[in-house]
């Protein structure tokens, strides 16, 4: 079983642990909020996890449905909305083929959800990255706004794209696509060195773990691309 996949089953309690700890001065939202308001609007957050996104537009109320195709994700998601009193609504889906009508959202995001294909669909990827956008577009109404996040690396000096599918993918969205690429820091902060190995091992392997400790960081550097336009 992939990496990845693996632990979007098996380990998403150790998962939601790791990403409480990421983007410790809220450039996330503070980027999204140059583009557009969130309050009151449709929102449609895809790949959606155990709640990243949905947790940190929590305070502005939007009208939010959030998709994901793993169910134990989203079982995950559940726990944390209802520790804040959440009220968004949840539906497991492929961001390949929305289970949403036409039009529906003001808003559209996908976090660190699509970059998945370039691993998991190697020879395909192109296609099922054009079928998650041309889905993007068809759920999202006129004028209303489309949000890609995704790394741009971690534990690095500088951002860049982690693998050469990565770069490609990037370009095509930015070429074939149109969107506009931001890039922030979305750096994680830990109570420890130990406490930022256990909980970023599991992901992010050993490697990490060496630099964590040769390196002494509590804060974890991480890049995250935000890419945006216009539907």
């Amino acid at each position: 079983m992939d990496h990845f996949i693996d632990i979007y089953q098996h380990q998403t309690h150790s998962y939601h642990r790791m990403i409480e700890a990421e983007d410790v001065e809220n450039n996330l939202l503070k980027i999204i909020r140059q583009f557009t308001e969130i309050s009151q609007k449709n929102v449609l957050d895809l790949g959606s996890g155990t709640g990243r996104l949905p947790l940190l537009f929590r305070e502005e109320q939007p009208n939010l449905l959030a998709v994901d195709i793993s169910l134990p994700m989203l079982l995950e998601q559940q726990v944390q909305k209802q520790r804040c009193h959440g009220t968004w609504k949840m539906a497991q889906g492929d961001i390949r083929a929305i289970p949403l009508r036409n039009a529906w959202a003001d808003v559209t995001t996908a976090g660190w959800a699509a970059g998945h294909f370039c691993g998991w669909f190697p020879e395909t990827w192109q296609q099922e990255i054009d079928r998650f956008i041309l889905e993007m577009q068809r759920v999202t109404k006129t004028t209303g706004i489309l949000f890609i996040m995704e790394t741009l690396g971690t534990g690095t000096e500088t951002p860049a794209p982690p693998t050469p599918a990565h770069s490609e993918y990037y370009q095509r969205i930015e070429t074939k696509w149109g969107f506009q690429r931001e890039v922030i820091r979305t750096d994680y902060q830990f109570s420890s060195l130990q406490d930022a190995k256990e909980k970023t091992t599991f992901f992010f392997g050993q490697e990490l773990a060496e630099d964590i400790d040769r390196k002494a960081w509590q804060i974890v550097p991480e890049w995250t691309g935000v890419w945006h336009r216009v539907n």
